[in-house]
């Protein structure tokens, strides 16, 4: 570290109106400074790589790599590495995996510039940073039953609108098996039916559309 008062931050967004808006805010402040900016999950393991920054700002819907596969690899790599989660979706889903991969912080976008840099100060320090909201979330998550990977699995399938003959089609199983499992998924996400099931599961993050 050139400075020991400066926090080396790499930011990691798809939109480079947002990445520069944030690296607008962080410059201001004396003590930080952008040192890098990724467009896509692997870039931002390259940059990581090249640069080990002090924190990273990390979205989650970006192509090439997503935001939780980037995460899995840059901790799996790098074990003290400080990333905080910074992301429109607040799906329980979505902050359960992203602080699951290693995030050790979770910001909506929409927080005003004094939480991003409380939160990037907070989370250099070697602290946890998940606003009361986003914990409650996360709570929820916690005491929701997991689905298997084979639920998951129609489910993002009927988020598509298949029926069940066309998923047992798709996923070659008996279209009884997908009735069971999809029986299971209404019962486990608390709905009644398949449309609720749908809705639920993306205002939950855990299917996109």
């Amino acid at each position: 570290m050139s400075q020991s008062t400066n926090i080396r931050v790499l930011i990691v967004d798809d939109h480079s109106i947002i990445r520069q808006g944030l690296a607008t805010i962080i410059n201001r402040d004396p003590e930080m400074t952008v040192i890098a900016q990724a467009e896509d999950g692997r870039q931002a393991i390259d940059l990581f790589r090249e640069y080990q920054p002090d924190v990273t700002l990390m979205d989650l819907r970006m192509p090439q790599i997503a935001g939780v596969e980037a995460i899995t690899a840059i901790c799996a790599e790098f074990k003290p590495a400080r990333i905080i989660v910074l992301t429109t979706y607040n799906g329980d889903e979505d902050i359960y995996r992203g602080l699951q991969a290693g995030a050790q912080g979770y910001l909506l976008k929409d927080a005003k510039p004094n939480e991003l840099l409380n939160a990037i100060r907070t989370i250099h320090r070697g602290q946890q940073y998940i606003p009361p909201e986003v914990g409650a979330k996360l709570v929820q998550r916690m005491s929701n039953p997991e689905l298997s990977e084979r639920e998951l699995e129609v489910l993002r399938l009927m988020a598509q609108g298949m029926s069940n003959l066309d998923i047992s089609t798709a996923l070659s199983i008996g279209e009884s098996t997908v009735k069971s499992h999809v029986n299971r998924i209404l019962s486990k996400l608390g709905v009644n039916d398949r449309t609720q099931a749908v809705i639920v599961a993306v205002r939950r993050g855990i299917v996109s559309l």
